[in-house]
């Protein structure tokens, strides 16, 4: 398959806006809260649904109708067995850590919040893979005839708003992320990944793009944004109802300038790396509020410790995973990058 540039820029935006997405979180968590750090938040939420966008974007591209009949057999091997992996790790940490505080808290109960319900920044994985068999079950008996891409990216974009305007509007916090793993809060991505791929690379000779990806409805949807942010009247995660079509009118206007737009050595190298990045980053900032709750560390060398320290080390953990095929299938395949 050709290389689509556009998708390692996209893929790099993506694994830099999680990364720092849970850096101000730390930053909120340990030092303050203020409304430029929510502001800045707001470009980041766009992380996970750009790896959920790419994932169908490329499997898509490269195989059309003819999808090979282990598809999902090696998808579930290179993506569930790392969220197993990294699901026990983090889940261990989070229990000794609680033992340490003193918190009473079962054992059993904890490691299901973490692995069935899904607890933890991992829970990507899991909406990955239901989309992987949708994306099967899409190609194998044919729905494109009832489920045409056009159509069914405003049905779809209209089902992800209710579903996160029904749990945010009535406060309701299921165990673990099991709200957020349903696909429906993420159906849009999976048929504007297949619109875009049906008029791939000629995008610019479509009206509806050449509308939709002009600049101003960007702006214009940035601007009421921001004008609730300044109001403290909005929440920040990638599963929020403005997060639908601020990454419909991003992902369109990107894909319209980044065309022609050659990846650098840089961003071919955080696309090398960026699921080991994804997967181990908040490990790497929990090895700095460790030191940070035996020293103080002013805010200024904490943010610029979990920077460093965030992505060396998930860097180097992928380079030292991936000698072997066994360690790399356990912490994540790095990612073959011409």
């Amino acid at each position: 398959m050709k290389r689509i540039e556009e998708i390692y820029w996209l893929r790099f935006y993506g694994c830099l806006a999680v990364f720092v997405f849970h850096l101000i979180e730390r930053i909120e968590e340990n030092y303050l809260e203020h409304v430029f750090l929510d502001l800045a938040l707001i470009p980041t939420v766009l992380g996970t649904p750009i790896f959920i966008f790419i994932s169908i974007f490329l499997f898509s591209a490269r195989y059309g109708n003819e999808v090979p009949h282990n598809f999902l057999a090696n998808r579930f091997k290179y993506v569930m067995v790392p969220y197993f992996v990294y699901g026990l790790i983090y889940s261990l940490a989070e229990y000794l850590r609680m033992l340490a505080s003193e918190e009473r808290v079962s054992f059993g109960y904890h490691m299901t919040e973490y692995l069935v319900f899904a607890g933890w920044h991992g829970y990507f994985l899991i909406v990955a893979m239901q989309f992987y068999v949708l994306f099967w079950l899409y190609n194998r008996f044919g729905l494109q005839r009832w489920l045409p891409s056009g159509p069914w990216l405003v049905v779809g974009s209209l089902i992800s708003i209710g579903w996160w305007g029904f749990f945010r509007w009535q406060a309701i916090e299921p165990p673990g992320y099991l709200h957020w793993i349903a696909p429906l809060g993420w159906i849009y991505l999976f048929f504007l990944a297949l619109l875009t791929v049906k008029h791939y690379p000629n995008l610019h000779q479509q009206p509806w793009f050449r509308r939709f990806s002009h600049p101003l409805w960007l702006v214009a949807l940035l601007a009421g944004i921001v004008a609730f942010t300044l109001f403290g009247e909005l929440a920040y995660s990638s599963k929020e109802t403005w997060v639908v079509p601020l990454f419909i009118f991003s992902l369109l206007w990107a894909m319209s300038w980044l065309v022609g737009m050659k990846a650098t050595p840089l961003v071919k190298k955080v696309n090398e790396y960026s699921f080991g990045i994804y997967l181990a980053h908040p490990l790497f900032f929990s090895v700095v509020d460790f030191v940070g709750w035996q020293v103080p560390i002013p805010l200024w060398l904490y943010v610029i410790a979990l920077a460093v320290v965030g992505m060396s080390g998930s860097i180097l953990l992928n380079r030292l995973a991936n000698r072997a095929e066994w360690s790399g299938l356990l912490l994540g395949k790095r990612l073959r990058v011409a």
